[in-house]
């Protein structure tokens, strides 16, 4: 494996590392999968979306991962740059390919079809990743997804999350349980214990429901005493937990145009609330705004100059 073409000086403190993997996303123009004639290449990844949303609006940013060596993974790692995210760290394998996914929009809703076993990313173990130094790093973030790839990326998650604490990093996590990538038996108590070590977790409570019978904010909290907590519902709102007791704030109405990676923008601004030193009502109002970007756009990730006004209101 080689890495990608250096962002940022080595050594460089970033405000948050991200890691996990980034497909190609392919979507229909005009209809659905069975019947289009072309489709609008983008990409698409839980961690990745959160590192572009923060980058541009203006933090300092590695994400890693792996891709292949092939146009995917060029595509990818120019897009995700363009945010202004470092991809120095992310590795080239020329033996394994860039993941890929299909979007099928519906009437009822957008379905999505994973085609990733096997992937670059997939492969990564703790061995074979090229992690930034962490001292001075003010948030490493994960999900859920990057435990459901492999062991080897499991237990890279691991590893990765007890690094951070060891040199005083935020651990955040986002639970991002997905149903096609394992059994609710399986998951559940897998991505509980991993909760549980970090320092700030973000969980959907339709999420929380699935996975561990939870019906209120409070009975996730219950669950998770530990660490800062946020509990999102939809277009309801959000709800924290952490030092400052219990905050909500409430969802503005918008009209979606697509609601896949609203969680990750939620997530994004939420972060650059806690990175600017903001209230816990602050945190939750800006990771609202982040996510309403993400819910009017047909993309995973919202427009640069977007993100850039919207992170200048915070």
């Amino acid at each position: 494996m080689r890495t990608a073409p250096s962002g940022a000086e080595p050594g460089t403190a970033y405000d948050v590392v991200a890691l996990g993997e980034t497909m190609v996303q392919l979507v229909p123009n005009g209809a659905r999968l069975a019947h289009a004639d072309s489709v609008h290449v983008g990409i698409g990844g839980a961690e990745s979306n959160t590192a572009c949303y923060l980058a541009a609006a203006g933090r300092s940013v590695a994400w890693v991962s792996a891709v292949g060596d092939d146009p995917f993974g060029q595509r990818m790692l120019e897009e995700i740059g363009g945010y202004g995210v470092d991809t120095s760290h992310v590795l080239i394998d020329p033996d394994a390919p860039t993941g890929v996914y299909f979007k099928d929009p519906e009437p009822t809703g957008t379905s999505v079809y994973y085609y990733r076993s096997g992937s670059a990313a997939s492969r990564l173990t703790t061995k074979a990743v090229d992690l930034p130094d962490l001292h001075g790093v003010r948030v490493l973030h994960l999900t859920g997804i990057s435990l459901a790839l492999s062991d080897g990326c499991a237990q890279l998650v691991r590893d990765a999350s007890i690094a951070a604490s060891a040199v005083g990093a935020v651990t955040s996590f986002d639970v991002n349980y997905r149903a096609r990538l394992w059994s609710v038996a399986d998951a559940a108590p897998v991505l509980l214990a991993q909760a549980a070590a970090s320092d700030l977790v973000f969980v959907g409570l339709d999420e929380a429901n699935t996975l561990w019978g939870c019906q209120t904010a409070s009975e996730v909290r219950e669950l998770l005493p530990g660490p800062e907590l946020v509990v999102k519902d939809g277009a309801i709102g959000a709800t924290s937990f952490g030092e400052h007791g219990a905050a909500f704030v409430p969802a503005h109405e918008v009209e979606v145009v697509e609601p896949v990676g609203a969680g990750d923008a939620f997530g994004a601004g939420y972060l650059h609330g806690l990175l600017s030193g903001a209230s816990a009502t602050e945190r939750l109002a800006s990771g609202h705004a982040f996510a309403e970007a993400a819910l009017r756009s047909i993309h995973d990730v919202a427009s640069v100059d977007e993100v850039r006004f919207i992170a200048s209101l915070r």
